[in-house]
């Protein structure tokens, strides 16, 4: 067997508690192969230089971890500029948001020649490299211009835009061409890869020479959808113990008089929750029964706090919740419970269980595994139901779920209602329904499908 090389932004160490599941997963094939995984160590160096970085290498059992630094200006232009101020929301479909100066451009491609410069030597001739995410797009063409021979597969995690969206990107024929010298290039959904093959035949000329084979600047490329799963044992496993019960316990006892509604995200712009919580502040209006009855709980990590749009995000949100708990909150109920930091995800499973919606309503998302993992926790006699926006990659697995428009207010709090309607025939077999996809498609599922392919790959 090849020995698997993964490179991602950050290095994870799979053998660590907080590690989640694509961690566990990529660290359990690497286990297999006595495997490599680089990435950036998360350490800013203020006074270093640009396109330098020291690598420390340490074993963690079989496997080896390559970190890297990187200095403040890399960081600042590869990382905040060009990864997170242009990709990430154009990925998302938020031109208005992108930041397209051009010096963020050049740190990008000087830290993915430092990444491959750095990761060569450590090269074997028959090792597997498998690149991950927006932030080294470019990686495989600079290993390949470094004389890399090896088998080399890309996975986006995020969204991919149609072609108009994509070629408002500045230099987006480099960006895109830069895919042609990976072997294999996956994506989240179908649509994403429908939105690749319009692309690079658009923009490219791009002949289709087999199912999912794209030939262009000289290079064929397979491209194919391969959705992400969840540990789902793991995460049964999680929610079996102590604190997961716990949370579940207490939450029960203090809800025990309402109907618990819960949203799980990062404070993004993409995860659509202004929208959310208007069309729960609808839900209230248009059906007045569910006051002193339902509560949500909105739990919103804070995420890049530091950037205008983020805190713009908060503002809103902040001010939506208030106004909604002044308009219809009483002494002994508060319509929106709004906690704006992290849970620690030990005790997610038990706070998914004890809920009786769940809303994942983003407004672009390339997969959302919190979808799968409320599917999950849900007690099977007794199961919850999933509201879930048509623009998580998600609702191309998940059809069982309530699938809505995030932008359609009324529609959303139409399907809240009828979520909390839904009679229990009915949420069983649903949720039996998407309990058997999540299974099924489970991380383990997705690793071994994409490896496959990239070993397969002519």
């Amino acid at each position: 067997m090849s020995r698997l090389v993964v490179v991602s932004n950050r290095l994870a160490d799979p053998r660590k508690p907080a590690a989640g599941g694509l961690a566990v997963a990529l660290g359990e094939t690497l286990k297999k192969t006595g495997g490599l995984w680089f990435g950036w160590s998360g350490t800013v160096v203020k006074d270093g230089a640009p396109g330098e970085g020291e690598l420390r290498m340490h074993q963690a059992g079989p496997v080896t971890l390559a970190e890297l630094d990187l200095c403040q200006e890399d960081h600042d232009a590869y990382y905040r500029g060009y990864a997170n101020g242009v990709l990430w929301p154009i990925f998302h479909y938020r031109l208005d948001l992108a930041s397209l100066e051009s010096g963020y451009l050049s740190g990008y491609r000087r830290v993915n020649h430092l990444f491959a410069r750095k990761l060569m030597p450590l090269l074997k001739p028959d090792d597997m490299i498998w690149i991950h995410d927006y932030h080294l797009i470019p990686l495989a063409a600079e290993l390949r211009a470094m004389g890399c021979g090896n088998k080399i597969g890309f996975f986006l995690h995020i969204p991919l835009p149609p072609q108009q969206i994509l070629a408002a990107i500045p230099s987006h024929e480099w960006l895109m061409r830069a895919l042609f010298a990976y072997d294999l290039v996956g994506f989240q959904s179908e649509a994403d890869l429908l939105n690749f093959a319009h692309y690079v035949k658009a923009e490219a000329t791009a002949e289709t020479v087999g199912v999912g084979q794209f030939r262009a600047f000289n290079s064929t490329v397979q491209a194919g959808a391969f959705p992400i799963g969840i540990d789902i044992d793991d995460f049964h496993r999680l929610g079996r113990a102590r604190e997961s019960q716990e949370t579940y316990e207490t939450t029960c006892r203090e809800y025990s008089r309402r109907r618990l509604l819960i949203g799980v995200d990062r404070l993004d712009y993409s995860k659509g929750l202004p929208q959310r919580i208007r069309a729960f502040g609808e839900l209230l209006k248009e059906y007045p029964e569910n006051r002193h009855s339902a509560t949500l709980l909105q739990i919103a990590a804070p995420s890049r706090e530091d950037v205008d749009a983020y805190s713009d995000i908060q503002h809103e949100l902040e001010s939506l919740c208030g106004a909604i708990n002044g308009n219809y909150g009483d002494l002994d109920w508060m319509p929106i419970r709004y906690i704006h930091r992290a849970v620690a995800r030990r005790r997610l499973p038990g706070l998914y269980q004890a809920c009786d919606v769940a809303l994942v309503t983003p407004l672009r998302d390339g997969m959302n595994l919190v979808a799968k993992e409320f599917i999950a926790a849900q007690d099977a006699a007794d199961p919850g139901v999933l509201v879930l926006s048509r623009f998580a990659g998600a609702a191309e697995q998940l059809k069982e779920a309530l699938l809505v428009n995030p932008y359609d207010i009324p529609g959303t709090a139409q399907a809240i209602q009828r979520a909390l309607q839904m009679p229990l025939a009915e949420r069983q077999a649903r949720h039996a329904a998407l309990l058997e996809n999540v299974r099924k498609y489970d991380v383990h599922w997705w690793c071994g499908q994409f490896l496959e392919a990239l070993a397969n790959v002519r």
